[in-house]
């Protein structure tokens, strides 16, 4: 499910870093979309739990999430991506930005890749509005038997929109790299992942809890594996809980 899940509380962090040294949030997702693509997409999960933190210091922040594909009897899969930035200037927007993608599933594993390039941070004056673009090359590694290394480029985008006084959130991000077909022909692929949460802290009297209802829509296009049929555009929902430590 969530290869890339959200990266908005790293950017965030990164903007205003030293208002708060660190964030933590575990999610529950629960996924729809091997009931929409019985065909395509039989063997997908309906169960991911992630796991984000992220860290300032200094010179920058350290980010991580892992997400885990949950099945009847044990896990199907682990991915991981961890993140650096160092800040370029105290009151400067950019950063410097490096990457590590992968994991493992039960088959062997994802992919491995690593990225480095630059960041572009902004925001509004409350900080209930703030986004992120990116600038990535991008370098994959033979991971498994039929894969091989390969130079590629990545374009990301992160926003994070709070309404209402905060009782909502509209966070996510949209990918663009250049994938490789099995004849190693270039592709253009698609990833976004937006994110809808409603925060019941907001609500009276609720101001302890840190539990956001809510639903995440992973968009893609030339993403997803699949060798059922020619179909490369897929949209997979879920219905989610998230508790933000």
């Amino acid at each position: 499910m969530n290869h890339f899940l959200s990266r908005t509380l790293l950017l965030a962090v990164l903007i205003v870093a030293g208002t708060a040294a660190h964030a933590q949030n575990i999610q529950l997702h629960y996924d729809f979309g091997r009931h929409i693509y019985s065909t395509e997409e039989s063997s997908r999960s309906k169960v991911t739990v992630t796991l984000e933190q992220f860290r300032v210091d200094r010179w920058g922040s350290w980010f991580y999430f892992v997400d885990l594909d949950l099945g009847r009897e044990t896990f199907n899969s682990a991915y991981t991506e961890i993140s650096r930035e160092f800040k370029l200037g105290r009151q400067s927007p950019f950063a410097a930005h490096i990457e590590y993608n992968g994991g493992l599933n039960l088959g062997g594993s994802f992919q491995h890749a690593a990225l480095l390039g630059g960041a572009w941070n902004g925001h509004n004056a409350d900080f209930t509005k703030t986004y992120s673009v990116q600038l990535l090359y991008k370098q994959f590694f033979k991971s498994y038997d039929y894969t091989h290394s390969y130079a590629s480029a990545q374009l990301t985008g992160v926003w994070n929109l709070m309404f209402l006084e905060k009782a909502v959130t509209f966070s996510g991000y949209i990918d663009f790299w250049r994938g490789e077909k099995a004849n190693r022909h270039g592709q253009l692929v698609i990833l976004t992942e937006p994110q809808f949460w409603y925060n019941l802290n907001t609500l009276k009297g609720m101001k302890d809890v840190n539990l956001s209802i809510g639903t995440e829509w992973e968009i893609s296009n030339n993403f997803i594996y699949n060798i059922a049929n020619d179909k490369s555009f897929f949209i997979n929902p879920t219905l989610a809980l998230k508790w933000t430590f």
